[in-house]
């Protein structure tokens, strides 16, 4: 990975991915487009977000946006999975435009998940 390519924080999730992995017996989304595989898998008690994990075949920027996703929302109330927008990823990750398709894949990934575990609808 060029240090050139990606910032700090892109370089920093993508090599510290201690969300990445399963979890047995959760809420799981798969999600297939743009070039990209992402399947995000949640538990959830009394209405908060116990753990989440991903598994993300594509490029660094999804891998450690997946990351960031994970390492912001976990612990956080299921209905907060239906306000995650792409843009803040965009922003805090500094995300090439040419990329905003596969992170908008991870957005709609995320608002399903939400869906699923009872957070909220997506708009």
């Amino acid at each position: 990975m060029s240090d050139e390519s990606y910032s700090r924080l892109v370089r920093e999730h993508f090599a510290n991915t201690e969300h990445a992995g399963d979890l047995a017996g959760a809420v799981a989304i798969n999600a297939d487009e743009q070039g990209i595989r992402l399947k995000l898998s949640a538990t959830v008690k009394k209405g908060h977000i116990q753990a989440l994990r991903f598994r993300a075949w594509g490029c660094p920027h999804v891998i450690a946006a997946c990351e960031w996703f994970c390492s912001r929302y976990e612990g956080q109330p299921g209905e907060s999975l239906s306000g995650f927008q792409a843009s803040d990823i965009m922003c805090n990750l500094s995300v090439p435009v040419e990329k905003t398709g596969r992170i908008l894949v991870l957005e709609d990934a995320v608002r399903s998940l939400g869906q699923r575990i009872g957070g909220g609808s997506a708009p």
